[in-house]
């Protein structure tokens, strides 16, 4: 009976041994790293802070399109990142916390023929017109005052707008493309009725119209009501092809006669309560939700005379 027990003992050990031996399944960090590739419109730039905010794309699988604000980690030039621009970047999640990685700003250029014309014509005018291109107003900077005609046949003053922000776009009527000038101003009533309690108090939408030798007079207010745009939030402004152009050379806007039709580069601007450019978004690639997060964030931002306690939460 001994040796019996005796060699029992011995076969436990032997195993208790050769179980101890055998690797310990890895385990998860408790403070694992997620990444995922992140592409987005900035909505707000700290370069003190070395933080941004941005407007994201929604991720397939883990995330809804939103607002998150991140920290830059890794080289970053802070100097050329601007509200409005489209980024893409890694993004890390680490112990409740967000960063961006490998930070880089995307070319939203438009890659179909009309656009590409325009802005290939844009960029030889201003080259041959060095007065042209000094003309284009900067982020941060005031954009110069300007008068055109509403489609009251009203004339309509951009410096009338002191205090409100105003969000601006171009189109005309005959643009056959709807991924152009229809989608631009759809951008702008889905804004209108986003913000429909700010609207015309707040804010102001304007739709410059490019052709005005078709978009003038009744014309002109038949295109503002096909958008069913309330002539006191959303004004349709035209006026000479000088003044349209002027107007347009500010935000380096181009357009031209192309047999009938006009092609035209793609520009979306936010100006602020004090008049300065906000936002010069290019392309139409950003969606009508990121336009709005950006007017959002400008509009928490009261005029540099107005109270603190202009800022207000919005939706």
């Amino acid at each position: 009976m001994t040796r019996t027990l005796l060699a029992g003992a011995c076969v436990l050990v032997v195993a208790q041994l050769c179980a101890a031996a055998q690797p310990v399944p890895a385990t998860k960090p408790v403070h694992a790293v997620d990444r995922h590739s992140i592409q987005g419109i900035l909505v707000q730039v700290n370069p003190a802070r070395q933080s941004i905010v941005v407007s994201c794309d929604a991720v397939p699988g883990y995330m809804d399109a939103m607002v998150m604000p991140f920290t830059v980690r890794g080289p970053a030039n802070f100097k050329s990142l601007v509200p409005g621009a489209t980024v893409r970047f890694d993004m890390l999640e680490s112990k409740n916390q967000s960063f961006a990685e490998h930070l880089q700003e995307v070319d939203v250029s438009n890659h179909e023929s009309e656009p590409i014309e325009a802005g290939r014509l844009t960029f030889l005018q201003q080259a041959m017109d060095p007065a042209a291109a000094a003309k284009v107003v900067r982020v941060g900077q005031p954009v110069p005052d300007f008068t055109l005609i509403d489609q009251a046949s009203e004339p309509t003053h951009l410096s009338q707008f002191k205090g409100k922000v105003v969000a601006l776009t171009f189109a005309y009527s005959r643009c056959p493309n709807p991924n152009y000038c229809f989608r631009l101003s759809n951008n702008l009533s889905i804004i209108e009725r986003r913000f429909h309690a700010q609207a015309g108090s707040s804010l102001i939408l304007i739709t410059v119209v490019i052709d005005p030798d078709h978009d003038q007079g009744a014309a002109l207010a038949k295109y503002a009501d096909t958008w069913k745009a309330d002539p006191k939030a959303w004004r349709f402004l035209t006026g000479s092809l000088d003044d349209v152009h002027n107007v347009a050379e500010l935000f380096g806007m181009g357009f031209w006669n192309d047999e009938g039709f006009l092609a035209h580069t793609f520009h979306t601007v936010v100006i602020d309560r004090d008049g300065k450019l906000a936002a010069n978004l290019e392309g139409n690639q950003f969606t009508a939700r990121q336009l709005g997060d950006l007017v959002a964030n400008v509009m928490r931002r009261p005029a540099t005379d107005a109270p603190t306690s202009a800022s207000s939460s919005l939706p």
